[in-house]
C-alpha cells in the first residue's frame, strides 16, 4: 500500500525532523564542565583525641578564722594578687592579748618558784653532809624543786598556746596568689574556736592543673604504651578553653592514675598549664587534645570533599581518562582543622573532586582543574 502525504503532513514531519536534528546537534556540542580537583596530601601527622577537662589552681586554700571575736579589718580587695605573709584579716584580739600577759606572769612566777626551790635544795644537800638536816627533808626539797621545774614547763606551754591563739587573730596569705572576695563584712562576730569559719579562698594560679578522664578502653593501652616508649610528645599538649583567651596554651601531662576506675571505666589524668599572663582561672572548662597516634605517611583529603550515603563514606575520583569514578573510602580522624585522614580506598597521586559535588556523577567526563 502506498502512503500518500498531504502538504500539511509533510510540512509537519519536516519540522519535527529539523527540531530533532537541532537538539542532537546541541547535545553533541555541549561543553565538558570544568571541575576543581586536588591531590591527597601525604605527610607525617600526629592524631589527637579531645577530652573535656576542668581547670583548677595548683593550690587552693581556704582562709579561716580559728578564734572567736569581731572581724575588725579586711585590708584587701577581692581578686587582688597578694604576696605571701600579706595581712588579709584582723580579728578582735584584746582577750587573747590579755591571755598572753597572764601566761607571761604565770611563767615568771613559776620561774621564781623554781629558782627558790633549787636554792633551797642545794642548801639542804650541803647541810645534809654535816647532819644538820635529815634525809627526809632533803628528799622533800628535791621533790619541791622537781615540781617547780614542771610548773615552769607548763607555764611555757600555756604561754605558747596563748601566743598561738593571738596569732590566729591575724590571717595572712600562706603563699603568693589571688584572693577571692571576703565572705563576712567587717563587724561580723566570728565563732571560730569551735569550728574554723571560712573567710575567703586564696589561689596559687601561676600554674594550673587540667583534670580530665580517658574513657576509651581501647585507647588506654595505646596511651600507656606511648607514654612508656616516649614515642609521642606529652610535654606540649594543645589546650583550648570554653572562654576565649588572648594567648595560646599547651599542657604537660603530669599524672596518670595507676588504675582504671571500676565504676566508671575511666582513667583519671592531670596535666599542668603555665599561667604567665594570669588570664586562666580555676573552674574554667577546657578541651585537652591528647596525642595518641603518629602516622609518618598519612593520606589526607579535604574533609568537605567527603560525602556519605547508606553504604558509608565516599569521594569522587577523576581517573586518567578524565572520567568521574565513585570511590568508597574508610576515614580516620580529622586533622589540621579541615583535613581528614583516609585509611582505605584512596592512593597517593589520585585526583579527587573538591567542589560542585552535586553536579558530578559516576562516569561523567570532566575537565579537571588542579587546585591546592
Amino acid at each position: 500500500m502506498k502512503t500518500i502525504y498531504t502538504g500539511a503532513t509533510l510540512c509537519a514531519l519536516l519540522s519535527v525532523f529539523a527540531t530533532a536534528c537541532h537538539k542532537s546537534d546541541k547535545v553533541a556540542h555541549q561543553p565538558i564542565p570544568q571541575i576543581e580537583v586536588a591531590v591527597p596530601v601525604v605527610d607525617s601527622v600526629v592524631v589527637y583525641k579531645s577530652y573535656p577537662g576542668l581547670l583548677s589552681a595548683d593550690k587552693e586554700v581556704n582562709l579561716v578564722a580559728r578564734v572567736d571575736g569581731y572581724l575588725m579589718a579586711c585590708p584587701y580587695n577581692g581578686g587582688d594578687f597578694v604576696k605571701k605573709g600579706t595581712v588579709l584579716f584582723n580579728i578582735e584580739e584584746k582577750n587573747y592579748r590579755d591571755q598572753v600577759v597572764q601566761a607571761q606572769a604565770s611563767l615568771s612566777t613559776a620561774q621564781s618558784n623554781l629558782k627558790y626551790a633549787t636554792t633551797r635544795y642545794n642548801a639542804m644537800k650541803e647541810a645534809q653532809s654535816s647532819g644538820a638536816v635529815s634525809d627526809m627533808e632533803v628528799a622533800q626539797a628535791e621533790s619541791n624543786m622537781t615540781e617547780a621545774a614542771a610548773s615552769v614547763s607548763n607555764a611555757k606551754a600555756a604561754l605558747q598556746t596563748a601566743q598561738t591563739q593571738l596569732s590566729y587573730c591575724t590571717v595572712r596569705a600562706p603563699f603568693d596568689g589571688h584572693v577571692s572576695s571576703n565572705i563576712y563584712s567587717v563587724g561580723t562576730y566570728l565563732a571560730g574556736s569551735g569550728s574554723p569559719v571560712t573567710l575567703a579562698k586564696i589561689y596559687d594560679d601561676h600554674q594550673m592543673t587540667v583534670n580530665f578522664a580517658v574513657e576509651d578502653a581501647g585507647f588506654l593501652s595505646t596511651l600507656q604504651q606511648a607514654i612508656k616508649n616516649g614515642t609521642l610528645d606529652y610535654d606540649s599538649v594543645p589546650v583550648s578553653f570554653s572562654e576565649p583567651t588572648q594567648h595560646q596554651y599547651v599542657a604537660s601531662l603530669s599524672y596518670t592514675a595507676p588504675d582504671v576506675n571500676s565504676s566508671t571505666g575511666t582513667l583519671k589524668m592531670q596535666a599542668h598549664v603555665q599561667n604567665p599572663y594570669g588570664e586562666l582561672r580555676s573552674g574554667m572548662y577546657t578541651n585537652i587534645n591528647l596525642p595518641y597516634m603518629s602516622d609518618p605517611e598519612a593520606i589526607m583529603v579535604k574533609d568537605a570533599a567527603i560525602s556519605t550515603n547508606q553504604l558509608g563514606k565516599y569521594i569522587y575520583v577523576v581517573n586518567d581518562s578524565n572520567k568521574v569514578v565513585y570511590t568508597p573510602i574508610t576515614v580516620g580522624e580529622r586533622v589540621l582543622d579541615s583535613m581528614r585522614i583516609v585509611t582505605k580506598g584512596l592512593k597517593p597521586g589520585q585526583k579527587y573532586v573538591t567542589k560542585a559535588l552535586l553536579k558530578v556523577r559516576d562516569g561523567m567526563e570532566v575537565k579537571p582543574q588542579v587546585v591546592k
